[in-house]
């Protein structure tokens, strides 16, 4: 045993050894004075403390560092869960709990994570986390989206390439290679990135959209689908990126859209037989070589307007938008009148093609289309460029002129052959100017998509394609998506229930090489055949390798034979869109129904899924599609939907902008429980978060930082009094008013975090979890923690150490779907140090059990009240500047109920109040002034403004506020004319009494009575005084445990207090001797309550 000279150490020495590993606190006796730290500086009679060496005594728990540099220990955690498989066993130990299937939107590996794949992974790795401690069985299957554009993009910038004619002079084989290659860049540091943030998903065996089991699935159901009659090639006009040369679908379009200023054209089109012109406005120039037709609304009144040298045929309600200067109207005429009015072509290039087809072209046409609000009123029909021109050149049998390439360049018919066209639209521009032929060309802002691949302007371009015929589903598809429990709903039934409602058959071919070939095989006699598994493709096929690779250009030399005239058939060159590949999911990842029936059923469909507001008509739309057109059911049950990530200005981050975060600095950084913790918080999922390390700093410092304080707190106690949890029980009927109010708040805590999550309420459970471990630590804790210093181990001690305890290890349980790390880490050492028969993991626990018998409302609703009181004291203290020390005489509350004397005295103590008294109201201290509000009543009675102001300034504002109160209103009668002011009317302050201070809010007023007597401000001086005294002997570096002496000079009033409460004062700061007049040892300058004074301390030798 190591010990001083009478065998116990002083505070000082005992802090120093206490961070030397080679000893340990053994037990706590009364011998002399020490001072605890918690929070603040306080002295307790009766504590020192006896060490032994630690081979002597081994530690209950694992001393606790009060750091919050949480990432190593994160990593700890990590390296834990791997070694130990805690992620398998949390599966394997609820395998016989009911299914809750959760869905995880496939990320694609050829792409780096950034900081909004840490909110979506901290979401839906949380709900699956408290499912499997609620007792579910969580099925997690990790996936990868292989197939598509943006992996073609990549593997042709490494091979230099530069579009599709390089690409297949390269050779498809080799370039499916580096394909199926590229996908795996970066696996491993998603991989990584997963076990960092958190994410428990089963990566061991994850579904893979380019394996041949994942794309026979997709077979199966494109085979349903076709022989539903639901498959079709058509000739439509389809948003088409010229660059990657292939058409997109309608919600691959709705990503791509950015805000441009391009120049529109308002063409002046010659009318046959007249000296006039039509009209006609276009926002894209380079259609007008291929325009055959002018539309015009039937419904609609159209003028033959002179304008200077010109006459012009427009809608007469754009004239004065769209003449210059004066104007006169000699004919009106209807719309329809118009139609079939001949024009002269506006440019020669379309003329050969219009005669080669023998179709008349170059008239007025009309349709309801056209509307009023832009242009002219008259528009230009190109029907291969726009879906209304298409319907129209179908109405009159109009021909089709299409003078652009595949490469969205102008044809060699123009004389802008190999331009693209939007380059061509100034071109266009001069031409028709040069000709007379220009009207103007005015300058406009509008939104255009673009292509969310490769940034691309799309055009609107006629093509043959492969579609889903979604129309005829319309019905079904609301109906199932009316099933879903959207989060928030605003978005299932409005921007996602509106895409609903207009929906368009899905373009589902593309025209490129690395992704799940179409199905469809064509015979040169006309039929047409699904392949719907690879067994039926080699039953009909001679030429089918045993091992056929279902991928360009392997698929492509296989043929099957024509059942209709026995001729070879080819497959049709078109892949599919890869959103096909991601909303198959649910059936494919299982190789569903070549296999594992039982397993799809019972997974299908999903209880949750979760991905950010884009994916509304990406991955929500294509797997509710996919599952109505095969099991005509929604594909999942709730969704909760993501906000983006932004920067701290509300701005959306890039890479251009330098705004970006990097979300592997960002978790280095901070750690992933603090990332995770800001995102639960911070606002409701839906919402954009602002993400800046200062916010996530707070919400660390807020919850994690004050839980983890507190769980040091209890560790490094019952480190020295050799607590064991298990050898106690926490006894509820013996235990004390304070321990059963933080049982009744954790009972409380626990069912509203457990019916949040339960509900995907996540910031309501986030804000259960805060406000009790603030409860826990803020209030429990120091009201308490004097018992945790009492001696021996008397039942009052054990209730505070099982109280705390409970609440702790609660507390991690229920908050560990939330903040998986630090919750293992206490969980670790409060519960697996002691118990090796407990869970080994915290992530193997139940959620915990809510004991309604412990939940005590009056008990929470009066202590509420008392902190209530305690916040509007302090904020009336600090209003009449008065420092804690200073005691109060008297403070008055009004409440809705007095509370009992317990809770009086916790006040008194909390506000150094001599005594707290109940009132019915607070009359007394408190008034009322009252102003008009100028914007409500000078509108109403802004003549008598001046009377309303001076009557307000003169009422009783104590009964005013009682008759506004019962009545709703202050009336008043100036010269005849009655007012009538409601409270809205009116600017209402409470103002104080002499010598009062008051604060109120909706339910509480407290009034300090701030009339200090002479022996309440002698009182605090004292305090004061003993306070500046233990300041310096900090300074001085005396031990807790030496005999000083104290001296004073320079201000008689000090020496009184002194002299007065010599004896007070000598034992608070363990003086000998008090002199006054002189200075000696540790000397400092001091202003005490505006009395300045020289102290002075001196250690005396030998004692």
């Amino acid at each position: 045993m190591m010990v001083c000279s009478n065998g116990w150490y002083s505070e000082s020495r005992l802090s120093s050894l206490l961070r030397d590993e080679s000893f340990f606190v053994l037990q706590k006796i009364a011998l002399c004075k020490i001072k605890i730290l918690w929070g603040s500086v306080y002295e307790k009679e009766g504590a020192a403390i006896r060490l032994a060496t630690r081979t002597e005594v081994s530690e209950m728990y694992e001393k606790v560092s009060t750091d919050l540099k949480f990432v190593d220990r994160e990593k700890k955690v990590e390296k834990f869960w791997k070694e130990h498989n805690i992620f398998q066993k949390s599966m394997d130990s609820r395998k016989d709990g009911p299914t809750y299937t959760f869905y995880d939107g496939p990320p694609t590996a050829n792409g780096k994570p950034h900081i909004g794949h840490v909110l979506t992974r901290v979401i839906k790795d949380m709900i699956p986390r408290y499912r499997a401690m609620k007792g579910s069985m969580v099925p997690r299957k990790a996936g990868w989206d292989t197939h598509g554009l943006p992996v073609e993009l990549e593997v042709e910038r490494m091979l230099g390439l530069d579009g599709k004619e390089q690409i297949e002079q390269y050779g498809l084989e080799p370039f499916i290679a580096h394909c199926k290659e590229s996908v795996w860049k970066y696996k491993g540091m998603w991989e990584d990135f997963s076990g960092t943030v958190g994410f428990w998903a089963d990566m061991e065996d994850p579904y893979v959209t380019y394996h041949n089991n994942f794309i026979e699935s997709e077979w199966w159901a494109l085979k349903q689908i076709w022989e539903k009659g639901l498959l079709y090639k058509g000739f439509k006009i389809v948003p088409y990126c010229p660059r990657c040369g292939t058409p997109l679908s309608s919600h691959e379009v709705a990503q791509g859209y950015k805000d441009v200023k391009e120049r529109s054209a308002i063409a002046r089109f010659k009318v046959k037989g007249e000296d006039a012109y039509i009209l006609a406005w276009t926002t894209t120039p380079w259609t007008l070589p291929s325009n055959v037709a002018l539309c015009v609304n039937p419904d609609e009144s159209y003028v033959k307007v002179q304008n200077g040298e010109y006459t012009y045929y427009l809608a007469e309600a754009l004239c004065e938008t769209v003449l210059e200067g004066d104007y006169t109207v000699q004919e009106r005429y209807q719309g329809r009148d118009l139609e079939y009015k001949e024009y002269e072509p506006l440019l020669p290039y379309a003329n050969s093609v219009c005669e080669k087809q023998k179709k008349k072209a170059f008239f007025v046409v009309c349709d309801s289309y056209v509307t009023l609000t832009d242009g002219t009123g008259v528009v230009h029909i190109a029907p291969a460029f726009g879906e209304d021109d298409s319907k129209v050149g179908r109405k009159y049998d109009l021909p089709f002129v299409q003078l652009v390439d595949a490469k969205g360049e102008m044809t060699k018919e123009t004389p802008w052959a190999g331009t693209f066209v939007k380059k061509a639209d100034p071109l266009v521009l001069k031409e028709l100017e040069e000709k007379g032929l220009l009207f103007s060309a005015p300058s406009f802002e509008h939104s255009y998509p673009h292509c969310w691949r490769c940034d691309t302007p799309l055009i609107y371009y006629a093509r043959e394609s492969w579609f889903i015929k979604m129309t005829a589903v319309k019905e079904d598809l609301i109906r199932n998506n009316n099933t879903i429990n959207w989060i928030p709903e605003s978005i299932g039934k409005g921007r996602f229930g509106d895409w609903l409602e207009n929906v368009q058959d899905w373009g589902i071919s593309r025209n490129r090489y690395w992704g799940t070939p179409l199905n469809i095989w064509e015979c040169e006699c006309g039929h047409q055949h699904s392949i719907g598994s690879i067994e039926e493709l080699k039953s009909m096929s001679i030429n089918c390798p045993e091992n056929i690779e279902l991928h360009r250009p392997f698929i492509d030399e296989v043929t099957i034979t024509c059942s209709e005239c026995g001729g070879q058939m080819k497959r049709v060159p078109e892949v599919i869109d890869c959103w096909f590949d991601s909303g198959a999911m649910p059936f494919a990842q299982h190789h569903y129904p070549f296999e594992n029936q039982k397993l799809f059923q019972q997974q299908f469909p999903a209880d949750f899924i979760s991905e950010a507001v884009d994916q509304t008509r990406g991955w929500f739309y294509s797997l509710l599609a996919i599952s109505t057109l095969i099991f005509n059911q929604a594909p999942y049950k709730n969704v909760i939907v993501l906000g983006h990530v932004q920067d701290e200005n509300g701005q959306k981050m890039s890479k251009s902008k330098g705004n970006a975060v990097d979300p592997f600095e960002a978790l280095a950084t901070y750690g992933a429980d603090a990332i995770r913790w800001y995102f639960y918080i911070n606002s409701a999922p839906w919402l954009p978060n602002r993400f800046h390390g200062k916010a996530v700093q707070e919400g660390q410092r807020k919850f994690m930082g004050t839980l983890w304080n507190t769980y040091a707190f209890f560790v490094l106690y019952a480190n020295i009094d050799q607590f064991d949890a298990t050898k106690y029980e926490l006894e509820y009927e013996k235990l004390p008013v304070m321990d059963k109010w933080l049982l009744s708040k954790m009972n409380s805590m626990v069912k509203s975090v457990d019916e949040n999550l339960a509900d995907y309420r996540i910031p309501e459970a986030a804000r259960a979890l805060q406000e009790f471990v603030d409860d826990m630590s803020n209030w429990y804790v120091r009201r308490s923690r004097e018992r945790f210093w009492a001696k021996g181990m008397e039942q009052d001690k054990i209730n505070a150490y099982m109280t705390l305890y409970t609440a702790l290890v609660t507390t991690a349980k229920a908050a560990a779907p939330m903040i998986p790390f630090m919750t293992e880490d206490i969980y670790q050492n409060l519960v697996r140090s002691i118990d090796k028969d407990a869970p080994e993991s915290a992530h193997l626990c139940d959620f915990p059990a809510v004991a309604e018998n412990q939940i005590d409302r009056q008990l929470e609703a009066d202590m509420d009240e008392v902190l209530k009181i305690v916040v509007l004291g302090r904020a009336a203290r600090n209003t009449a500047n008065l420092k804690n020390r200073q005691p109060i005489g008297k403070m008055f509350v009004k409440a809705d109920h007095e509370l009992s004397r317990f809770y009086v005295e916790i006040i008194e103590e909390e506000l150094n109040v001599k005594s707290v008294e109940f009132v019915e109201d607070v009359r007394s201290f408190t008034t009322y002034s009252f102003k008009p509000q100028l914007k409500t009543v000078g509108p109403k009675y802004g003549k008598q403004l001046g009377n309303i102001r001076k009557a307000l300034a003169e009422i009783d504002g104590n009964a005013a506020m009682d008759t506004l109160k019962a009545k709703g209103a202050l009336t008043f009668d100036f010269g005849g004319e009655t007012v009538v002011l409601k409270e809205e009317d009116l600017l209402i302050d409470m103002a104080q009494a002499e010598g009062y201070v008051s604060e109120s809010d909706n339910q509480v007023t407290v009034a300090m009575d701030t009339n200090l007597t002479p022996e309440l401000v002698e009182e605090g001086f004292v305090r004061e005084l003993v306070s500046k005294i233990q300041t310096m002997r900090k300074e001085a570096g005396f031990e807790v445990t030496d005999h000083i002496q104290v001296y004073q000079a320079g201000n008689d009033r000090i020496a009184e207090l002194l002299e007065g409460h010599k004896e007070t004062i000598a034992r608070e700061v363990l003086a000998d001797q008090i002199r006054t007049g002189e200075t000696d040892g540790y000397v400092k300058e001091w202003n005490i309550n505006s009395e300045k004074t020289t102290l002075g301390v001196k250690k005396i030798a030998g004692i």
